[in-house]
């Protein structure tokens, strides 16, 4: 057999004192080993085992019963245990007894006053006296700030039994630190308890045994002392006896209240008169108010009264009821036309629409007034539209309509589709397709754009609610609930049938938009018989491509808008065909002023060379290329829903072709400039951009140039090349052969050679200006102007050689000197041809015979070079720089 534990010792119980049923804990040592374990307690001498609640070996929550004595000892009996000790007491407090009619200043807690009857073990479970810890386990409070909890969990609350209870918070606030392995303990007992609650009534009958135990002595005690009373021999039984009494009661009391029962039934007489009195002169005063009713535009009230007539007296036989209602008719009827008039008015709100199509409805209003109002709006928008052109091309004629377009652009506060909002703010602010060749085009919005803008802001604002009047009428809510249920059936027929017409109306209404917009911009693409009501444009100028683009955003962000109410694609697709061709007339427009900007290019060349030496013309193409890309970057992209402007062959075509003629407009330019009859202009102020042999052999296969525009540049390049190295060989060839034979020289009687004479010197030297002057506009293209120039001198050199008779042996020895003075000075820009005419000049000299002249001439040509070793250096360049003719 196991040891027995120690006995139970109560060492603490928090409160100390509270009046009878104050919940308490009791903590101390040996307390049980579990619930079954526990099979005493008492506090103050009163049994609480009933209300006990088990924790663990040191905690039991309970709660404290009614006890004569008012201090005590807690004692706890345990099966393992036995009897247990107390060193601490409890003090109990007298209850201050509140009835249900007493006033209280504070909140009575209803659960202190259950019955418990005091050793008596009746079938109420403990679980039923709203548990303190329904998980079963030991509560440990945190030390979370209870401001922070709330702040945490607004508007919930941690008590488990209020309807905004958060198991999160109570988790918080009583288990923070639980282990996990205890939760799931509580899990389970939590699982118990409601397999405990859900075992039905038959559960607590079993529990409450006792009750019915007691009741059934009681009867039996009853039928005991009835058998032991023997008058019921003499004047019948005791319950026959009370029948008597009570039916006597009765009897009287229905004597007492004859007189005032009867008085009510006479009052209720009179009220019922009085209430058919009062139906009579609401029908005999109901045509009256009517009419006032309508003055006072409370139309609600007078269908209600109408709809309270018609169900009294509708089918009434009376003649005097008939005439009346026939007058409340005849007002009715009114009534019915002056919603309907006041339907079709337009302009009105789409409130006001649905308020009177609501109206008509309740009245039982003929045909079908929700129909009517969708086709006036129709019209209204239709007239707007051509109301809008009428009044620009008014305006623009100079005899503008009282209200002056060009004034009301913002005038309309309708509510608009946010995207759309934009459009005019972007005209304020400037775009960036803009120039800042002037700011104040951005306040001289030409008539077209105005009216375009205008155009799209009125659709945007009549549109939607057109749409949206036509979705109410679709899906019934402009209908009252009566008038749906008596007219469901005939208004899905009228919606199947107008579907089609709906669709119809909002394809005229797109149309009407492109053609009016067509007629502004693109006049070209409305047929003759339809410029008269689309048309009437007297405009001479044609838009800027800046302006062209403006109009594209605005007509993207109204097709963005329209997309937005569910319009279908296929009817937005008029649209999307006029941005198409918006985009490409921009395109054309764009380059065609593009060409024309380059070809003034040459009125504003000033010839200020900056310190890359080139001057401001490429500069200004490339602004006016750049500009024209940017201001047609945003036309090129391609919206959600939008075609490649070059789809058509055509128009890649035409792109092609302004674009050829943009770089012949510029070649045009240069050949301009280049041969202007001005003496001060240095055609050497050409940029490398033009001479340069880079030009054309960088231009990538894919480039858009076609032969044309290249031969023409190729052609242009090599004219204004020529003319430069006549200029610079000319003077330096033709000062060759008075430089040879200065001062009577004579190759046949001349002296022993003693240097390179100074005509080639001088020679040189022009070269070498020639190259400065090159080098400082591109070194790229140094080598191709020296070689031609070197071309040119040696074939002059090799013309005289060719025409000396006769060579003495000094004169021999000086020429070929020179000559190889010359080839050697300017090797690195030597071309075949200048090779083959050095080679011949070297030819028609005699050839040197001894080592002594070969020596002296290796000497001078030493000399010649050491002397002009600086003046020579711009000769010896790089050996990979390649000649490019």
């Amino acid at each position: 057999m196991s040891r027995l534990r120690q006995p139970p010792l109560v060492t603490g119980i928090s409160p100390n004192e509270g009046i009878p049923w104050t919940k308490v804990i009791i903590r101390g040592e040996n307390l049980g080993t579990g619930p079954t374990d526990l099979i005493g307690l008492t506090i103050c001498g009163h049994n609480c085992l009933l209300t006990a609640e088990w924790m663990s070996a040191s905690k039991i929550v309970c709660r404290v019963g009614q006890a004569k004595n008012d201090k005590g000892d807690i004692i706890v009996t345990t099966k393992s245990g036995g009897k247990g000790t107390s060193t601490v007491s409890f003090k109990l407090l007298k209850p201050e007894k509140i009835g249900i009619l007493d006033q209280s200043a504070v909140w009575v807690d209803e659960m202190n006053y259950y019955d418990m009857r005091t050793d008596r073990n009746k079938g109420i479970p403990p679980l039923s006296l709203r548990p303190a810890n329904p998980l079963g386990i030991e509560i440990e409070k945190s030390k979370f700030p209870q401001k922070d909890l709330e702040m945490l969990f607004p508007g919930m609350s941690a008590d488990f039994t209020s309807e905004n209870f958060s198991a999160t918070w109570y988790l918080i606030e009583n288990h923070s630190t639980t282990s996990f392995e205890q939760l799931k303990m509580a899990v389970t007992n939590l699982k118990r308890q409601a397999n405990k609650k859900s075992e039905g009534s038959l559960a607590y009958v079993k529990g409450g045994l006792s009750t019915f135990f007691e009741a059934q002595d009681a009867l039996s005690a009853i039928h005991q002392k009835l058998e032991a009373d023997g008058t019921e021999k003499v004047e019948g039984s005791m319950t026959q006896k009370l029948e008597n009494v009570l039916n006597r009661a009765s009897n009287t009391a229905d004597t007492l209240f004859q007189e005032v029962l009867g008085r009510k039934d006479k009052a209720d007489s009179t009220r019922n008169a009085l209430n058919v009195l009062q139906r009579f002169k609401f029908l005999f005063n109901l045509p009256l108010n009517i009419e006032r009713n309508i003055q006072k535009g409370d139309y609600d009230v007078v269908i209600n009264d109408y709809e309270k007539a018609k169900s009294l007296f509708g089918k009434t036989e009376v003649q005097v009821f008939k005439k009346y209602y026939a007058e409340v008719e005849t007002r009715i009827e009114a009534l019915r036309e002056l919603l309907l008039d006041k339907l079709l008015e337009t302009p009105s709100t789409l409130h006001d629409q649905k308020r009177y199509i609501r109206y008509l409805s309740d009245l039982h209003a003929p045909g079908d007034p929700a129909w009517q109002c969708i086709g006036a709006q129709h019209r209204w928008i239709l007239q707007l539209m051509h109301s809008c052109k009428e009044g620009y091309i008014q305006d623009l004629k100079g005899t503008p309509s009282p209200h002056s377009p060009m004034l009301d652009l913002d005038s309309d506060t309708r509510p608009l589709v946010s995207g759309h909002r934009s459009q005019t703010a972007s005209l304020k602010r400037g775009s960036s397709f803009q120039s800042g060749r002037d700011d104040t085009w951005r306040y001289k919005t030409p008539h077209r754009v105005a009216f375009v803008e205008k155009l799209t802001k009125l659709v945007l604002s009549q549109l939607p609610n057109f749409w949206k009047l036509w979705i109410s009428y679709v899906n019934g809510s402009l209908f009252s609930e009566t008038a749906e249920k008596s007219g469901h059936i005939e208004r899905s027929k009228n919606v199947r049938q107008r579907q089609n017409d709906f669709k119809k109306m909002i394809q005229e209404v797109m149309h009407c938009l492109v053609k009016l917009i067509r007629g502004a911009l693109l006049p070209l693409s409305i047929p003759e018989c339809g410029m008269r009501q689309y048309g009437g444009w007297e405009v001479k100028s044609e838009l800027s491509g800046q302006w062209l683009a403006h109009v594209i955003q605005t007509i993207r962000l109204t097709y963005e808008s329209l997309t937005a109410l569910e319009i279908p694609n296929d009817i937005l697709q008029t649209i999307q065909d006029l941005i198409l061709d918006l985009r490409v007339r921009c395109v054309m427009i764009t380059l065609q002023h593009t060409a024309e900007e380059i070809k003034r290019l040459a009125e504003k060349e000033d010839w200020i060379v900056d310190n890359e030496g080139l001057t401001s013309l490429p500069c200004q193409f490339e602004q006016c290329i750049v500009h024209s890309l940017q201001s047609l970057k945003g036309v090129l992209e391609c919206k959600p829903g939008e075609a490649s402007v070059f789809q058509q062959p055509k128009t890649q075509e035409e792109v092609c072709q302004l674009s050829i003629n943009i770089m012949q407009n510029f070649i045009y330019c240069l050949e301009q400039l280049s041969t202007k009859p001005d003496a001060d202009v240095d055609t050497t102020h050409l940029s490398v951009d033009v001479s340069s042999p880079d030009l054309f052999g960088s231009i990538h296969e894919d480039f858009s140039l076609t032969s044309v525009s290249m031969a023409s540049l190729k052609e242009l390049d090599q004219r204004l090349f020529e003319n430069y190295i006549e200029l610079k060989a000319d003077p330096i060839v033709g000062s060759l052969e008075p430089g040879i034979y200065a001062g009577y020289f004579d190759w046949k009687d001349c002296l022993p050679p003693t240097g390179v004479r100074n005509y080639l010197k001088e020679a040189l030297v022009n070269i070498i200006a020639v190259h400065a002057e090159v080098f400082t506009i591109s070194k790229e293209l140094v080598p191709r102007v020296l070689s031609k120039v070197v071309e040119a001198v040696s074939e002059e050199l090799s013309r005289l050689m060719q025409c000396v008779s006769s060579f003495s042996k000094n004169g021999a020895l000086q020429a070929r000197l020179e000559i190889c003075a010359l080839r050697d000075t300017v090797a690195i820009h030597l071309t075949p041809e200048s090779k083959s005419s050095f080679k011949q000049a070297l030819e028609a000299l005699p050839q040197l015979s001894s080592g002594a002249d070969k020596k002296l001439l290796e000497e001078l040509l030493n000399k010649f070079k050491s002397s002009m070793h600086l003046q020579l250096t711009c000769f010896q360049a790089a050996s990979s720089t390649m000649m490019k003719t």
